[in-house]
């Protein structure tokens, strides 16, 4: 027979100390199963199992927290924020996800504890949906909050990423933006409006544009098709400055998974997208530029690098 506390974790995401006693548990059998770590404490009352806790991404875990604030938190509250762009698929990138985020419906008080942010706002119905069960605010919503709380970089990759997914589109985002301008944070919102764009297929390539924006670089056409004498579809770019004559790409570790064919392994993949780049160099007479992770993490000095680079070309 299955037992029942794992039934109602997979149901609820977690379960509550009040229902492993109604099981039969009392309080030294949870503390000995946390200390062997069977039990995973969430947070104080609700916990999950040690086997499926150490399996979870961080953003797994952020989304265990947020069902496990749900049943312990009194009072009508609805996820919000970046916790509810996480549940709607939408990218996140450099988001505190050790802070659950929830608006109030009742009138209680804004505060912060240790693992939950509550906010206070005029929610109105239409602005609540449903999402595996959980009650959160509308993506569109979501993109402007979070953006009030997060960095502007932060702001524009989920927005470039919602509006690319199609859960949001730019006149949505200017109408809740119209009914929300006056909260705090909200400064850079007119900014991430001007640079938003959802031709953007990846935080990479969000964080890429942010980072030719500050350091003053040209922005660039996105996702440029290139085709052969045949009119055959070779590449579609990520970025492109056809004044310059050169073009860039992000290349992170995703995306060379994401272009693994079957039998195929990493090694095999680079090389073919070596042979791509050639051939667009050929077509296309332009040359290349190429970013990873680590080059964001240093924008002055990658700024630099394409600076020269387009300098050169041009």
């Amino acid at each position: 027979m299955d037992d029942p506390l794992r039934v109602i974790a997979e149901q609820q995401g977690v379960f509550l100390r009040r229902e492993a006693v109604a099981c039969g548990y009392d309080d030294k059998t949870i503390a000995r199963k946390r200390r062997a770590g069977t039990w995973y404490r969430v947070r104080h009352g609700a916990y999950c199992f040690g086997d499926v806790w150490a399996t979870y991404t961080a953003e797994e875990r952020h989304l265990a927290l947020a069902r496990a604030v749900l049943r312990t938190t009194p009072g009508p509250v609805v996820l919000s924020h970046s916790t509810a762009l996480l549940l709607h698929g939408i990218a996140v990138w450099g988001a505190d996800l050790t802070r659950v985020h929830v608006t109030r419906l009742d009138a209680g008080a804004a505060r912060i504890e240790r693992d939950v942010v509550h906010h206070v706002a005029v929610c109105p119905p239409h602005d609540v949906v449903e999402v595996a069960g959980l009650p959160v605010v509308t993506p569109t919503r979501a993109v402007i909050e979070a953006a009030t709380v997060q960095s502007l970089e932060s702001a524009l990759v989920s927005a470039d990423n919602a509006l690319h997914l199609g859960l949001s589109t730019p006149s949505g985002l200017y109408e809740t933006f119209g009914e929300m301008h006056h909260w705090p944070g909200s400064q850079k919102i007119h900014v991430m409006f001007n640079q938003m764009d959802g031709r953007v297929e990846s935080v990479g390539e969000s964080r890429s544009l942010f980072l030719f924006w500050r350091q003053g670089l040209p922005r660039p056409e996105l996702q440029f098709e290139v085709y052969d004498e045949n009119g055959c579809l070779v590449a579609v770019l990520d970025f492109v400055w056809h004044r310059e004559r050169v073009f860039g790409e992000f290349d992170g570790k995703v995306k060379y998974g994401r272009l693994l064919r079957k039998g195929e392994d990493p090694g095999e993949a680079v090389f073919r997208e070596k042979k791509r780049e050639d051939q667009v160099r050929s077509i296309t007479r332009y040359g290349c530029g190429r970013l990873v992770w680590r080059d964001l993490s240093f924008p002055r000095e990658t700024g630099d690098r394409f600076r020269s680079l387009l300098g050169r070309a041009a």
